[in-house]
């Protein structure tokens, strides 16, 4: 709802640029090509994070343009942000992984800094790799200024170009981490490895599963913050940049209304995206980032809202990287309005709440069009799975919790014997070598947010052992997170962390632990006068950085239960 008071569409920028004593600041804009008509107009920021390392965030220039010319023929006076990005796909593996989730931060306040010190009055936020994607849409919480999150699109679906155990898919990122643990089991050749390689992203666009980046874009749009629709269109589309264009008009009627994120978005907006989430058989970190997001609109969620919506939830969406079909072919088949509208079926849609298009969700929903004898999207009767992809463990190996996606597996149980490692490397090593047996409960821990610090991901071990086979057969668990192309018996975010003296600092290599989904339960078979005495001589390591970004970053962090934020 609009203030009661007159709003101003320049009620920022006007202090900073008009009247005598603000002659500097106009002088100094002129200096880069703004004229007295450019600042008598609402200053908009249009912020990006194009980089030339990833195809991800590639077309963000050019969506920025089209953001910008929208905003001219509306009115307003755009001014161009581009912040940073780290990419997931290139660091996995490697100590440079620690900065992803780190970027989300520094994004979120790197873009908070310039639209406070340039006053801006409105903000158009284009997303891409996985990170920037929730930062684009924190910072809008944060500043509470009109406006909305365009997420740059799916990359296409590559195929291999000569025959091979690849060459029957669809592929995506994830088929080339797949790949190398066949290849390290001696399953397919170097050169079927390089076909994948070569021919697996054939260009612009974030990944192309229902992985973290699109896990993240659809549930900005059932929250209310991207109009439904446009996120999914994928990269390379046309019409990508028709609806940029109309972004930039669409913030222009924002500011002019007085219409701030604030206004729009509710705790029951946020229950409508984690059902988005659970019924695409969406990635695990969503549940690291709508909380955070959360906390940005001055809202609470917790991890326990995952698994009470998660419990009446089916998964609808047979999507990568455990169902068959890519974000662009869920694009064909409808989008998430599709999804949305099995939801509303199902009453699991909260229909009156408002969005950034001057709809409601429900009448967003309903204007959906379905794509006839479309096979991506199930209907209710013929559900993939009659509950949700997510659930959320305790026990007294996570008595702040922990989450295991659902979606990609049939079982509901695992016990077996640990196999410990302390970092990520180690266990990949393992894998390589063969060393990781059938029933093995693989524990990867001091990977939390403090004790990474960053929380790596474990996608090249889970793609490892899918690639050798064992992905039916073996449970992960750690205290780091995972990546949306992982799939399997894998169970994140465990908190405590090691680093804090959590129990799974107290695991040795051998101790039986037990996994039972339907209780809940993520327990280590030691008594509770035994797993005392552990922790009583536990020792903590010496923080792996003493300077730098990653050392501030390890002091400030909460815990993944909590969004593992800084503020």
């Amino acid at each position: 709802m609009s203030p009661t008071k007159p709003w101003d569409p320049r009620q920022k920028s006007r202090i900073l640029l008009e009247g005598p004593d603000r002659a500097p600041a106009r002088a100094m804009m002129k200096a880069v090509g703004f004229r007295d008509e450019d600042l008598a107009r609402p200053q908009i920021g249009v912020a990006h994070s194009w980089i030339g390392t990833m195809p991800c965030n590639w077309n963000h220039r050019k969506l920025a343009e089209k953001v910008m010319q929208g905003i001219r023929a509306a009115g307003g006076t755009p001014i161009e942000v581009n912040t940073i990005s780290i990419t997931d796909g290139i660091t996995m593996g490697t100590e440079g992984m620690k900065a992803s989730l780190i970027s989300r931060e520094v994004v979120a306040d790197s873009v908070e800094l310039v639209a406070r010190g340039h006053m801006f009055d409105g903000l158009v936020t284009i997303s891409g790799c996985d990170k920037t994607i929730p930062a684009m849409v924190m910072v809008l919480g944060r500043l509470n200024i009109p406006g909305l999150m365009l997420y740059c699109g799916s990359i296409m679906f590559g195929r291999c170009a000569a025959g091979g155990p690849f060459s029957n898919r669809n592929l995506t990122i994830q088929d080339v981490f797949e790949a190398v643990g066949a290849y390290n089991a001696g399953k397919i050749s170097a050169e079927a490895l390089k076909d994948v390689e070569d021919h697996a992203c054939p260009g612009e666009g974030a990944c192309g599963g229902q992985f973290t980046a699109n896990t993240m874009a659809t549930a900005y749009e059932m929250l209310g913050m991207s109009p439904m629709g446009w996120n999914g269109i994928p990269a390379p589309d046309p019409r990508k940049e028709e609806v940029a264009f109309e972004s930039g008009k669409r913030v222009m009627e924002l500011v002019r209304k007085g219409i701030t994120p604030r206004s729009l978005i509710t705790r029951k907006s946020f229950e409508n995206a984690i059902a988005g989430v659970l019924a695409t058989g969406g990635s695990t970190n969503a549940v690291l980032h709508l909380p955070a997001t959360a906390k940005e609109f001055g809202l609470k969620l917790s991890i326990d809202d995952f698994d009470r919506i998660s419990r009446k939830t089916p998964v609808l969406a047979d999507l990568k990287p455990w169902g068959t079909y890519t974000a662009p072919e869920m694009h064909a088949a409808g989008g998430m309005a599709v999804v949305g509208k099995r939801l509303v079926e199902a009453g699991l849609i909260h229909t009156g709440e408002k969005t950034v298009t001057g709809r409601t969700i429900g009448e967003e929903i309903k204007a959906a069009g379905e794509t006839p004898g479309q096979q991506v999207i199930k209907p209710l009767a013929k559900a993939l799975k009659p509950t949700g992809g997510i659930a959320i463990l305790r026990g007294n190996l996570a008595p702040g919790g922990c989450v295991i996606k659902l979606s990609g597996h049939s079982r509901d149980a695992h016990r077996g014997p640990a196999r410990v490692f302390e970092r990520e490397e180690a266990a990949f090593k393992a894998v390589k070598e063969g060393k990781i047996k059938a029933n093995d409960v693989i524990v990867i821990r001091y990977e939390g947010p403090k004790g990474g610090p960053g929380m790596r991901e474990m996608l090249h071990v889970t793609a490892a052992l899918q690639g050798a086979g064992l992905g039916e057969t073996v449970a992960l668990m750690t205290d780091g997170r995972f990546s949306g192309a992982t799939y399997g018996f894998m169970i994140a975010h465990i908190v405590p962390e090691a680093f804090e003296r959590g129990p799974i600092a107290a695991i040795r290599n051998g101790d039986i632990i037990n996994i039972d989904v339907k209780k809940r339960r993520l327990d280590l078979e030691v008594t509770a006068a035994e797993m005392k005495r552990r922790l009583a001589t536990w020792k903590a390591p010496r923080p792996r950085y003493t300077n730098g970004i990653f050392h501030k970053y390890a002091k400030t962090v909460s815990n993944a239960s909590e969004g593992a934020v800084t503020g």
